[in-house]
């Protein structure tokens, strides 16, 4: 029977550790299939029978450590440097190599016989490479492979073999301080995806016949109730039942103002309820909410290889087998061809041993993404994978889908005209009298009209809908009715002035209402999809962000498409499309521009959003759906986040593109120093360590610059 497991694994530092856990574990017997998310330390293992233990074993054996855990948990653990000290199981093998130089150094100063410091140098080394032999010769005899954990391992013998003990004890000693380094950089940085995790609270206040109890999240089911004090995170996605109150959805949409919520209206878990005591009907289990599918989509994203990033994998295959090769070369050719001394060279081919780990280039662009991802996740922008974060940085046009997406997707009215002295309170009070009851959408705006300007309906009897002309009904005695141009020209305009009236509101693209009685035209209220306030201010930061063209793409007619397109500045626009004929748009700007995106409301536009370079569903808040079929998703409902992802793509790539020149730079420099004799054994392992280290502050600066932001 096959199974599913997933562990978290600590002691990961570098891709190299990562591949040979992969390795490691894959070879075992009954694996079906492995993946290990080195920014997450998440193993997922899929394998016939059960081999939780052998699993465990094996990582251990490679010295490394994996925890089972469940599919929605990941162990707690303090990003804290002290804390992540006394986890760590070569911090203390670093220490007492770090004791061994120290002591070394201080008996060369001091009138010792010669081979006092070379004790202790020699007891930095062995003491620091004990842990490091111990991974070198387990990825050997398991994987058959070369890791940088044998490289430093023959490094420091050879080191003794020529009689350069201090330098040897210095070289071991700087590389174990330096992979403790590069492991506490990775752990901060998977502090960002913990800090999605720690966002619900491990427990809620269940409601029993007679009281309250607390219970894991677990534990809960859907249809029961839970009691949420102010204050508190809410625990999983629910609906209210009872009680008022302003939530926080900021750390699952990056939305800042916190929204009312009454009963029958959706929360989620991980948000903050306000100064109101809340009851909550549960409508997801905790391991389906909207938080949990959030996590689980950004760790796959974190895993999804960008194209830059399968280059770099590539080339790091071929790489280091060629400089082992090297080096060997390095260290025969000159004695046996030119009689050059043996020893000098063999102390270069060491050097080169050392430079030869390519973990620098090979983590350069992953932990890039992983910060970047992780950021965009805590601002409420659902990027699905390395490769649509680059995909961003490279958009040269964007369409956007106009209903739902640059307006707010539903009618409001904008317009009261009056005639024979009506007023606008008179002729609004009748019309909602006349379409209360009805569930048609411009029924509900002149409702919502109404209210908003508080008036009351007046009593209304005999409604009746008049299907395709409007509706009737008797207010105050007398027959009134609300309907369309067309059903009150049937009868005649009252004058050529309100029929000019209506022309040019609906050439303005307004839908008209009109209201009246069977003989008179009191009044005529227009109508239309309203633009968001923000859409015009979205558009220009768009262009400000690196695009060349914005094309709005609607199934509305002309007249309503080019007026929203006037107030909104885009730079085209299309009207009367098909979701067919949208696509054929999508392919048009391909053709013109190269990469295009797409933004629609993952539904509706699913074709068009499919065929884009990048499809961008918005408002994917609770939508399981639209969370699975969109490359990029925006949690809240409003563009104004996607000029940010934006550059955060175009920023990615500069990271990206700049670590890999630091990486192969330094690499390209210290090969050369090693091949002419300048290079030491330290200055090497300083070289790889430093490199390493500044490629992963580099990329987090996507994470922390964000957080500033």
């Amino acid at each position: 029977m096959e199974q599913r497991w997933i562990f978290q694994v600590s002691g990961l530092h570098c891709a190299d550790c990562a591949v040979q856990v992969e390795k490691g574990v894959a070879a075992l017997e009954g694996i079906r299939q492995v993946r290990l998310n080195l920014a997450s330390g998440r193993l997922e293992v899929e394998a016939e029978g059960a081999l939780q233990r052998a699993v465990t074993e094996r990582v251990r054996e490679l010295g490394y450590q994996a925890q089972p855990v469940g599919p929605g948990k990941r162990p707690a653990h303090s990003v804290a440097l002290w804390p992540f000290l006394r986890r760590s199981k070569s911090a203390p093998w670093a220490g007492l190599a770090g004791l061994f130089l120290l002591l070394g150094l201080l008996w060369s100063l001091l009138p010792l016989p010669p081979w006092a410091p070379r004790i202790a140098f020699a007891g930095a080394i062995v003491l620091g490479g004990i842990p490091v032999a111990r991974s070198g010769w387990a990825a050997l005899r398991l994987n058959r492979s070369l890791d940088i954990n044998l490289l430093m391992t023959l490094a420091g013998l050879g080191a003794m073999l020529v009689g350069e003990w201090a330098e040897g004890a210095v070289t071991m000693f700087l590389f174990a301080l330096g992979e403790l380094l590069e492991g506490y950089t990775m752990e901060r940085a998977r502090g960002a995806i913990r800090a999605l995790m720690d966002l619900a609270p491990d427990e809620a206040t269940r409601l029993v016949d007679g009281g309250q109890e607390r219970v894991p999240l677990e534990a809960l089911q859907v249809g029961e109730r839970i009691h949420v004090r102010p204050g508190e995170r809410i625990p999983v996605d629910a609906t209210v039942l009872q009680g008022h109150s302003a939530v926080d959805q900021a750390a699952i949409t990056g939305e800042s103002v916190p929204l009312e919520r009454a009963p029958g209206d959706p929360v989620y878990a991980g948000t903050v309820n306000g100064e109101g005591l809340l009851i909550l009907q549960v409508s997801r289990r905790a391991q389906d909410s909207t938080l949990a599918r959030i996590i689980e989509l950004v760790e796959k994203a974190q895993s999804r290889k960008a194209p830059v990033q399968r280059i770099v994998d590539r080339f790091a295959r071929f790489y280091t087998p060629a400089v082992v090769l090297g080096a060997v070369l390095v260290a025969t050719l000159p004695p046996l061809i030119l009689h050059a001394p043996w020893g000098d060279w063999f102390y270069r081919a060491l050097v080169l041993l050392v430079i030869a780990c390519p973990c620098a280039l090979v983590i350069s662009t992953p932990v890039s993404f992983a910060a970047a991802i992780a950021a965009a996740a805590q601002q409420g922008v659902l990027i699905k994978g390395g490769a649509y974060l680059e995909a961003l940085g490279r958009l040269r046009a964007l369409a956007l889908d106009k209903t739902g997406t640059l307006t707010e997707g539903r009618p409001a009215v904008t317009q009261l005209l009056t005639f024979d002295g009506h007023s606008e309170q008179e002729v609004l009070r009748i019309a909602a009298a006349v379409e209360t009851g009805s569930t048609h959408p411009l029924a509900q705006a002149v409702l919502h009209e109404a209210r908003r300007r508080g008036l009351q309906p007046g009593p209304a009897q005999e409604q009746r809908s008049l299907t395709g002309r409007g509706a009737t009904a008797l207010v105050g005695g007398q027959r009134f009715y609300v309907g369309n141009h067309t059903f009150f020209h049937s009868w005649g305009c009252r004058t050529e002035e309100v029929c000019r009236q209506i022309a040019d509101l609906e050439a303005a693209g307004q839908t008209v209402i009109l209201v009246g009685s069977e003989s008179d035209i009191w009044g005529v209220l227009s109508l239309a999809d309203r633009v968001r306030p923000q859409s015009r201010q979205v558009v220009a930061a768009l262009h400000r962000a690196g695009l060349e063209h914005v094309v709005m793409l609607t199934g509305d007619n002309r007249p309503t498409a080019e007026a929203i397109a006037r107030q909104v500045g885009v730079d085209d626009v299309r009207a009367n499309l098909l979701p067919e004929q949208k696509v054929d748009a999508v392919e048009a700007l391909l053709r013109r521009f190269g990469p295009v995106g797409m933004v629609g409301d993952g539904i509706n536009d699913a074709p068009a959003l499919a065929r884009a370079t990048v499809g961008v569903a918005m408002g994917v808040i609770g939508s399981d759906a639209a969370l699975e079929t969109a490359d990029v998703a925006l949690m809240q409902d409003d563009l104004g986040h996607l000029p940010w992802a934006l550059r955060l793509g175009r920023r990615s790539s500069r990271v990206v593109a700049q670590n890999i020149a630091l990486a192969l730079g330094l690499k390209a420099l210290f090969l050369g120093l090693a091949v002419a004799g300048l290079a030491t054994l330290w200055m090497a392992v300083f070289a790889d360590v430093g490199a390493s280290l500044l490629v992963t502050l580099n990329g987090l600066r996507l994470l922390w610059q964000t957080r500033k932001s």
